[in-house]
């Protein structure tokens, strides 16, 4: 059985990770078994979670893991698109994990010390007291000069959350009332598009972008629904 390295569960969501999300999701999506195992970066092959270990293999990125997992277990999700559907779908990855994910990598990161608190207690409070603080704050410089370089981090905070209002637009626009984002089945791009909404929709993480986001019924509805349907035990403990 495949074993999915990824960080523990917190915030009610399957994870805080946006890539570790879009992984498990993909791996419910096309019913490949697997199983969890809590993990932190050190232990990766890349220094970045998620990874997996199947058979012999360790395998890290979750692009590389999920062309793994086709040639592995066969494309269980994309096989009946046709290529100008691929290439829509692979543009519309592109807009989450290149531009949507450092901008709420900045709300988590380097917007508001509150943020900051919620996020450092999520990710290092398995960490002695006595480091905790040390440790999240080198990775705290690290990842806002990430930000940095990407290049989101040189704008004013209105110019990132103008950003980030847009990319929610053409998500919502693309999505429209259809059940998933390609039609009436899901595909690679729901994995993605969940792993990134959830993270901005159901995280505790307050930002404008989150308050934009939460005015798109479509997107909130399009969340809930897989939560409901792909992680009923998180939706049931969510809404008791």
């Amino acid at each position: 059985m495949i074993k999915l390295h990824q960080f523990a569960r917190t915030w009610g969501i399957p994870n805080l990770s946006h890539f570790c999300c879009k992984l498990e999701t993909y791996l419910r999506l096309t019913q490949i078994p697997y199983e969890v195992v809590e993990s932190m970066p050190p232990k990766a092959p890349k220094g970045k979670l998620p990874f997996i270990e199947d058979g012999n293999k360790k395998i890290a990125d979750s692009d590389l893991i999920i062309q793994h997992l086709i040639q592995a277990y066969g494309d269980k999700l994309d096989a009946d698109l046709s290529p100008a559907q691929k290439a829509t779908s692979l543009a519309m990855q592109r807009l989450l994990e290149d531009h949507l994910f450092w901008i709420t990598m900045y709300t988590r990161w380097q917007y508001s010390d509150e943020n900051w608190q919620v996020n450092k207690k999520a990710i290092f409070h398995t960490f002695p007291l006595f480091i905790r603080d040390i440790v999240a704050g080198v990775f705290r410089i690290l990842i806002r000069r990430q930000i940095y370089g990407q290049g989101i981090g040189r704008h004013t905070s209105e110019e990132i959350f103008q950003l980030g209002r847009d990319d929610l637009d053409a998500l919502s626009n693309y999505l429209a009332d259809k059940p998933y984002f390609m039609g009436d089945k899901p595909t690679n791009l729901d994995a993605t598009a969940f792993g990134f909404l959830i993270n901005t929709l159901g995280c505790p993480i307050e930002s404008p972008v989150k308050e934009y986001a939460r005015r798109k019924p479509n997107l909130v509805d399009y969340c809930q629904r897989i939560m409901s349907e792909y992680y009923p035990e998180l939706d049931a403990a969510s809404n008791p």
